[in-house]
C-alpha cells in the first residue's frame, strides 16, 4: 500500500538550503562567516517537511534515545516555524537551549542525523531552522539577559564560582543566574567564550556573535574575571574559601601529539594553536606573533572539524599548497550496514573548507590512507621542518610531502589544567576528572563539560553545563 501523505505537509527530496553559503571564491577573501543569514521561507519550507511525528528520533525525550542531548524540542519549534510564529517558536526553543546562536552554527547536529526522513531523503534541516529563530530573535530584540525563573522571589545569597567560559561555563551560568546564585566566572585568557572565541575560526562563528551573548550574561549580574589562571595567577583553595560552590568546566585542550621522528621540528604545531593565534590575529591582537600560511605548504594531520578549520584558515592566509591526510580509508557515499540509522553515519561529504580548497586547487585538499613516519628536516635550516615522510597504505609506498607548516589534529588526551588537579587532589581517569554526577570528594567543588567526559560536541558541553547547574543549585538549595 503506498505512504498516504499528508497535503500540507508534503514530502519532497530537493529543498532549498535554509543556510546557503556565500561563494567559496568570494568567501576565501575574508573571515566573514561562510554562511549568509538564513532564509525564512526556506526554513517556513523545510518545516513543513518535519511530520511533527510519533517517532521523534531528533530529541531522547521520544524514549528512542538518539538525537538532541539538550532535549530541544524540535518538532514543536519546527511546527511553529511553518506556521509563521516566530516568536512563539523562539520561546519554545529558549527552553531548553540557553545558546542556540552556538549550537545553530558550529553544532554537528546529531539531531539532524537522527531525523526520521534520513532513511529514504535528505532529512530536515533543523540546524538552519534553529539558526533562522535565533537570529531573528536577536533582530526583533526578544533575547533578554536572563532573569529569574517564575518559582524564584529573590536572590539566593550563594555565590557560585564557575573555572572556564566555554559552553559549559556559560550555560551553566545562565541557569544558576536564574536560580538566584551570584555567579562570577574566571577565564585564563584575555576574552571570554574559551574554545568559542580563540577554537573557532571568525568565518564558522563570527566573535562577535560569542561577545553578544557574554554582554547578556554580564547585564544579567554574572562578573566575569579575565586573564585569570587559577593555579598559577590565583591559588585554587582561595576560591573554595570565597565561593559556595567552585564549578571546573576548563575543558579538554591538552593536544595529542606525534611520537615520531622530527616532531621537534619548527613548523609542527597543534592545530589548536595555529586556530588560537590566526584568531587573535584576526581580532587584532598583535602580542604574539600567529602563525601564517602565506606562500607555504602545508600539511594537516587528522581530519575532522577542527583540521577543516585549519584548512580553511591556511587558504585564507595564502598557502602555497594544502593537504589534509588521514590513515582511514575513504568514507563511502552512502550509509553502511555498520552505521544503521538513526546512528550518526560516517559519509563522504564536502565541509565548507573542503569546498575551498576544490575552488582554490581543483581538488579535495583529503588524502585517504596516508599515515605519517616522520617529519623531515630543512636541509638549509635543520631546526625547522621541509616535509613529511609518508607511507601510502594503500598500495605500501612512501614519499615525502612537502611542508614548511604541520598542523596536528588528532584530538586532545584530556584536560590541561594540572595544578587544579593537584590543588584539589582531584582523581582522573585518561586525563579527565572523575566525579559522581558531577560532584567530586571535595565539599563544593563540581566539574562539568570536556574535563570531565572528555573532548565531545558543543551540545554536549551544554547538557554538561546545564546538569551540573541543576546539581549545585539543588545541593545549594538544600543546605540554606
Amino acid at each position: 500500500m503506498p505512504a498516504v501523505k499528508s497535503p500540507d505537509r508534503p514530502a519532497t527530496t530537493t529543498s532549498l538550503p535554509v543556510m546557503p553559503a556565500r561563494e567559496a571564491g568570494v568567501r576565501l577573501n575574508d573571515f566573514y562567516e561562510v554562511y549568509a543569514d538564513a532564509d525564512p521561507k526556506a526554513a517556513q519550507a523545510e518545516g513543513k517537511r518535519c511530520f511533527n511525528c510519533g517517532a521523534a528520533f531528533c530529541m531522547p525525550d521520544s524514549g528512542y534515545g538518539e538525537g538532541c542531548p539538550i532535549h530541544n524540542k524540535i518538532p514543536e519549534w519546527n511546527e511553529l516555524v511553518r506556521l509563521d510564529r516566530w516568536r512563539d517558536a523562539y520561546d519554545r526553543l529558549s527552553v531548553t537551549n540557553p545558546l542556540p546562536e552556538f549550537t545553530s552554527r558550529v553544532c554537528p547536529a546529531p539531531c539532524q542525523q537522527a531525523c526520521i526522513l534520513g532513511i529514504n531523503e535528505e532529512p530536515v534541516q533543523i540546524k538552519g531552522i534553529e539558526r533562522s529563530i535565533i537570529d531573528r530573535a536577536f533582530a526583533e530584540g526578544w533575547v533578554d539577559p536572563p532573569t529569574l525563573d517564575d518559582d524564584i522571589s529573590s536572590s539566593s545569597g550563594k555565590s557560585v564560582a564557575i573555572v572556564g567560559s566555554g559552553p559549559a561555563g556559560l550555560s551553566a551560568a545562565d541557569r544558576l543566574v536564574r536560580r538566584g546564585h551570584a555567579v562570577t566566572i574566571y577565564e585564563r585568557s584575555d576574552r571570554a567564550g574559551g574554545l568559542l572565541m580563540y577554537g573557532i575560526p571568525n568565518m564558522k562563528l563570527d566573535k562577535d556573535v560569542v561577545q553578544r551573548r557574554i554582554d547578556l550574561l554580564e547585564a544579567a549580574g554574572v562578573v566575569f574575571k579575565l586573564n585569570a589562571d587559577i593555579g598559577a595567577d590565583i591559588d585554587p583553595e582561595q576560591l573554595t574559601r570565597d565561593y559556595d560552590a567552585v564549578l571546573l568546566a576548563v575543558g579538554a585542550q591538552k593536544p595529542r601529539l606525534l611520537d615520531i621522528p622530527g616532531r621537534e621540528l619548527r613548523g609542527v604545531s597543534p592545530a589548536m594553536d595555529y586556530l588560537t593565534g590566526a584568531t587573535q590575529n584576526h581580532l587584532g591582537d598583535d602580542r604574539l606573533q600567529a602563525i601564517d600560511a602565506a606562500g607555504r605548504d602545508v600539511v594537516v594531520i587528522g581530519g575532522g572539524d577542527t583540521g577543516a578549520d585549519c584548512i580553511g584558515t591556511a587558504l585564507r592566509q595564502g598557502c602555497r599548497s594544502i593537504l589534509n591526510i588521514t590513515r582511514r580509508p575513504q568514507p563511502a557515499d552512502t550509509r553502511n550496514a555498520r552505521q544503521p540509522w538513526p546512528t550518526p553515519a560516517e559519509v563522504y561529504k564536502l565541509d565548507y573548507a573542503h569546498t575551498e580548497g576544490v575552488d582554490r586547487f581543483g581538488r579535495d585538499p583529503r588524502e585517504y590512507q596516508v599515515s605519517p613516519l616522520a617529519f623531515v628536516a630543512d636541509e638549509s635550516d635543520p631546526s625547522r621542518v621541509a616535509g613529511v615522510r609518508v607511507q601510502r597504505l594503500d598500495t605500501d609506498t612512501e614519499e615525502v610531502l612537502p611542508a614548511q607548516l604541520v598542523f596536528l589534529s588528532i584530538g586532545f588526551t584530556g584536560h590541561d589544567a594540572p595544578p587544579l588537579a593537584q590543588a584539589f587532589g582531584l582523581t582522573e581517569k585518561r586525563g579527565s576528572f572523575v566525579s559522581d554526577d558531577h560532584r567530586t570528594p571535595q565539599p563544593g567543588l563540581y566539574v562539568a563539560g570536556d574535563c570531565r567526559r572528555g573532548s565531545s560536541l558543543i551540545v554536549w558541553a551544554i547538557r554538561e553545563g546545564l546538569d551540573a547547574a541543576q546539581v549545585i543549585d539543588r545541593d545549594l538549595t538544600t543546605s540554606a
